[in-house]
């Protein structure tokens, strides 16, 4: 089946409006990408520019404990005699500790390094 003339004068006619279609389907696409970069560069603007709220961490590996101000009046004396009690259990005595302290300690300062 060949080409006629007419089929031929009817397609060159019609390829100024494809092309015109192609042209603002391709213009659409980088029209439409530049609204969305627009749209990311703002929303990242924004993002910068306002102040978030900070995640609560709870008591974990971050959080300062003060062990003196948790206790209460007594507790080491009762700490104290539950561990001799446990340990009176066990058949095990307890040794006394002797704890030598050296009378110049904190006094000198080392300039030489």
């Amino acid at each position: 089946m060949a080409i006629q003339s007419i089929d031929l004068q009817t397609m060159f006619g019609q390829l100024e409006k494809v092309g015109k279609i192609q042209a603002v389907q391709r213009e659409g696409f980088a029209i439409q990408q530049a609204l969305q970069g627009i749209q990311i560069q703002k929303k990242v603007e924004e993002q910068l520019q306002s102040i978030n709220e900070t995640q609560n961490t709870g008591e974990g590996a971050t959080g300062v404990h003060d062990r003196h101000a948790r206790k209460q009046p007594g507790e080491d004396s009762a700490k104290h005699q539950e561990a001799e009690g446990n340990a009176e259990k066990q058949g095990t005595e307890k040794r006394p500790v002797s704890i030598v302290r050296d009378p110049a300690l904190g006094k000198n300062i080392d300039i030489n390094g």
